[in-house]
């Protein structure tokens, strides 16, 4: 098993081909390309035709019959759909690994497996002589090996095939910052290899970053963009994240446990338990997510370690891993275009693009967006870049229904206390925790004065806006006029507070809310609403 995840780790990593892959185009000499000619009857009614670099028509139609044939540098290879459907069938497994970690193999569970203790005690000893990892025989580590063996083992016969896609990427970065290279096996129990994986609490990403801790780390969120599910970029976060955690314990057990629950939680559990700093002496204390956490990293460490004596196989595709490159995208463009036009579905555009939350990769001015292709299809993107520009121009113009205004989420807002206010009512209303906010704002006690200042790393974005545009009409709706950069609305007869916000791009139940200093859902007809922060 050791030698098959060293072979995946030495082939092409899917994530980590260099950017600007339009750099290198020009040294192609033009005698490569397909000189296969469009036919003259098919370009009939076509709203732009140009030609490629050695002359060729391309054809591009806007309109209901669209004739697409741009011309590749190359023949198209297959794609293997098989493996695709192989990581779309893995990723359902996020609940299920998140249900183990939480409530463990249970009491009742009934787990036969053909593993004695002494053999399991002497492997765990082998494996502790090769890792920073304080790895030691106990019952309740034994009883959660088990249940993966039986229970879970379909799951692990998934993650042990779909870690080929994802370890290449993960060693490379984890070596990159001196961590031990067993932390790949964390973001099996933290997304079960899911790049889109979705935690009831808001956590996201195949590192399950809450909000907050992506910006500090440098994961950017917008209405296009949540960085935090794109695999290159929070692998190089979760890795500082990890670093850091070390750094404060300097203990890789504590660490993981104060990466799931965080710091504080971790240093709660040592002085509860009397001082002790050992994992184990501390679980009993720990939350109970975080109790099982430790166990269900070292159970997965040991599963693929010894996965062939277990009868457990990765399935190898005929590609088993997906040979890309990436490009700048210089304009807006969806991921339906660049199906069309490049001949790729639009399943593998998100699997390989998971941080493009509405399909569409943006054009923000000070931004570089990337779109990640194979090799086989990029060159045809490249060859044919500002033709394919200006067809999706064309196609934009034409589109009745406008795409979505691009809104940045802030880093962190600055709250003012309100009358009323008390910790535990910010907390949830940002989604925090309380400890969260004594130390980002060096608050020593609960206590808490109007008009104070608190800054807050929200768990989702906060967008608030201080001139919001309204929906244009040429008539009054019937739920009340609305003028173009209206700052106030007046409450008509059935109003509520998610209608209004309907009407008002960007703005929010909770931002009607906070700026009208609403404590109840019920309105008054003829109440003038606050559309802004208009106070601060």
């Amino acid at each position: 098993m050791n030698q098959i995840l060293k072979t995946a780790a030495c082939a092409a990593l899917l994530f980590a081909a260099p950017l600007g892959y339009a750099q290198q185009v020009d040294s192609i000499p033009t005698s490569t390309l397909d000189t296969s000619k469009v036919k003259t009857e098919e370009l009939q009614n076509i709203s732009v035709a140009e030609k490629t670099l050695d002359g060729n028509l391309v054809a591009l139609e806007v309109g209901s019959k669209e004739k697409i044939q741009l011309q590749d540098l190359e023949a198209a290879r297959k794609y293997d759909s098989l493996w695709l459907k192989e990581l779309h069938g893995s990723a359902q497994l996020f609940s299920d690994m998140l249900l183990e970690v939480e409530n463990g193999p249970g009491s009742d569970s009934i787990v036969v497996v053909d593993l004695p203790t002494d053999t399991l005690k002497a492997r765990l000893a082998l494996m502790n002589e090769k890792t920073p990892f304080n790895i030691s025989y106990n019952p309740s580590l034994e009883s959660v090996i088990k249940s993966f063996l039986t229970r879970r083992r379909d799951l692990m016969q998934r993650m042990i095939t779909a870690s080929q896609f994802y370890f290449p990427l993960f060693e490379q970065e984890l070596d990159h910052h001196d961590i031990p290279l067993e932390i790949k096996y964390l973001a099996i129990i933290e997304s079960a290899l899911n790049p889109r994986a979705r935690s009831r609490v808001g956590a996201k990403g195949l590192w399950q970053f809450m909000y907050g801790t992506g910006k500090m780390y440098g994961l950017d969120v917008s209405s296009y963009v949540d960085e935090r599910h794109d695999p290159i970029m929070a692998t190089k976060a979760a890795s500082k994240y990890l670093s850091k955690l070390y750094d404060i314990f300097d203990d890789w057990d504590l660490a993981l446990a104060a990466y799931n629950s965080g710091p504080g939680n971790v240093n709660k559990a040592i002085r509860r338990s009397g001082g002790y700093e050992n994992y184990w002496n501390i679980r009993p204390f720990l939350p109970r997510e975080t109790a099982g956490y430790l166990p269900a990293f070292l159970a997965t460490m040991y599963i693929f370690e010894y996965a062939e004596e277990h009868g457990l196989q990765y399935k190898k595709a005929d590609r088993p891993y997906f040979e890309t490159d990436t490009i700048h995208v210089k304009n807006l463009i969806s991921f339906d275009q660049i199906s069309k036009l490049v001949d790729i579905s639009t399943e593998e555009l998100e699997m390989l693009n998971p941080a493009y939350k509405l399909n569409i990769i943006p054009k923000v001015k000070g931004k570089n967006y990337a779109l990640r292709l194979p090799k086989s299809k990029i060159g045809k993107f490249v060859a044919n870049e500002e033709q394919i520009y200006t067809y999706v121009k064309k196609e934009m113009d034409s589109s009745e229904k406008p795409l979505p205004q691009m809104i940045t989420a802030n880093d962190q807002i600055r709250y003012k206390v309100k009358s009323g206010d008390y910790l535990g009512k910010i907390a949830e209303r940002y989604g925090v925790g309380v400890s969260q906010i004594k130390s980002w704002n060096g608050l020593r006690s609960n206590n808490l004065r109007v008009g104070q200042r608190l800054t807050i790393f929200p768990r989702k974005p906060y967008i608030p806006n201080k001139t919001v545009a309204s929906k244009t009409s040429t008539s009054k709706q019937s739920s009340g006029s609305v003028a173009s950069n209206s700052k106030v609305h007046t409450v008509q007869p059935g109003d509520s507070l998610w209608t209004i916000s309907k009407k008002y791009p960007g703005v929010s139940v909770e931002n009607l809310r906070e700026w009208n200093g609403l404590s109840s859902n019920n309105l008054k007809p003829g109440t003038k609403l606050k559309l802004c922060d208009c106070s601060s």
